[in-house]
């Protein structure tokens, strides 16, 4: 039996309408799971890219969205991903900016992770894979919300983990490095700001969101059954410089 098999497993993947979100659905489904593609916005693009998938709309400026859909059916993969940033100097950001995105990044990663666990714990089984940022250990500039969100979003998968591995639930997250996205667009257009980034990163590249969606897929399958708590960095080396 291959270990790194999805088949016959459903997966949610929240934020799944674009970028990361997008290619963490489409890996698992390449990887034999029924996909779950949330999103704000339509998914119908991911969608029609897997075999077996459907599309969910999930808002979660409403950090409860999702608690409802899983007494619906067997859901035993969630891979909290979707997530918000708003910029701007700590001596000015707002408090509405500050609630929307912990509203989004934090407090919906954990009710969600909640109403997961509720389902899955009778069941003696489940993977659920957070994604953090590597502002889960670095200060940033300009993003406090964002920085502090990522940061209880790693701690969030920690105390999950203790709460949940005996009982056959992983909670596990990813810290991505910089990758090739709509969102990171300005970033490599700007010579100097490309450079400076490539300079950093030992393998000397941007990272693609495939580099991402197959981290998840492990994380997802047995083969990480005894992988707890962690956040891994999928980052080309920045955190090592």
């Amino acid at each position: 039996m291959n270990p790194f098999s999805l088949s016959g497993q459903t997966a949610l993947v929240t934020g799944a309408n674009t970028g990361i979100g997008r290619a963490i659905a489409i890996a698992m489904g390449r990887a034999g799971a029924h996909v779950i593609c949330a999103g704000r916005s339509s998914c119908a693009d991911t969608v029609a890219q897997i075999d077996s998938a459907e599309a969910l709309t999930l808002d979660f400026a409403d950090p409860m969205a999702a608690t409802g859909i899983f007494a619906d059916r067997p859901i035993d993969i969630l891979v909290n991903n979707a997530g918000i940033i708003r910029r701007d100097d700590s001596v000015d950001f707002s408090e509405s900016d500050w609630d929307a995105v912990i509203d989004v990044n934090l407090k919906a990663v954990f009710f969600t992770s909640q109403a997961f666990a509720k389902a899955a714990l009778p069941r003696g089984a489940g993977k659920i894979v957070n994604i953090a940022s590597l502002l889960s250990f670095q200060g940033g500039i300009r993003v406090p919300a964002y920085t502090a969100s990522k940061h209880g979003v790693a701690g969030l998968t920690k105390v999950l983990a203790n709460e949940w591995a005996a009982k056959g639930i992983n909670v596990n997250a990813i810290a991505p490095g910089y990758i090739a996205t709509n969102n990171t667009d300005a970033l490599r257009a700007d010579p100097d700001r490309n450079a400076a980034i490539l300079e950093r990163i030992p393998a000397g590249r941007w990272g693609r969101p495939d580099d991402i969606a197959q981290t998840a897929v492990f994380l997802a399958s047995s083969a990480a059954n005894y992988i707890h708590g962690t956040v891994v960095s999928v980052d080309g080396g920045w955190m090592a410089r």
